[in-house]
């Protein structure tokens, strides 16, 4: 059992950046691959950015690439998600989720349906 705790989330003017953690309990946190999902109201839950147990290879939607960077620290047992030149259509309700099943490629990680843990969610709002 993993519980996560999203945190870092606010309000930040177009072109601002946030650093969003997500912390996790229990032992094994390095024995999941990690990743970051947003959603607005109305609208499925997309995928953000995903990491690699050992933190050496990362994904990430095209809507980001460039400007968000997915981290962890397994000795903290927390996953971060640095976003830069924030766009007001990144407003939305942003989510942390564990996945125990090993995939070899790393793009398996875009779909919710293999993610066992999800986070509490942290609201980030970007002005224009």
């Amino acid at each position: 059992q993993v519980q996560l705790v999203d945190s870092g989330g606010g309000l930040v003017q177009a072109g601002g950046s946030l650093r969003l953690s997500c912390a996790a309990s229990g032992r094994t946190f390095s024995s999941y691959a990690m990743g970051w999902f947003r959603q607005v109201p109305g609208k499925l839950r997309e995928f953000v950015a995903a990491i690699s147990r050992s933190g050496g290879n990362a994904y990430y939607a095209d809507s980001v690439k460039g400007r968000f960077t997915i981290s962890r620290d397994n000795a903290k047992n927390t996953v971060y998600l640095q976003m830069n030149s924030l766009k007001p259509e990144d407003t939305a309700v942003y989510y942390c989720a564990a996945a125990a099943t090993y995939y070899g490629n790393i793009d398996a990680y875009t779909r919710r349906s293999v993610y066992n843990y999800w986070g509490q969610g942290t609201q980030v709002t970007v002005s224009s």
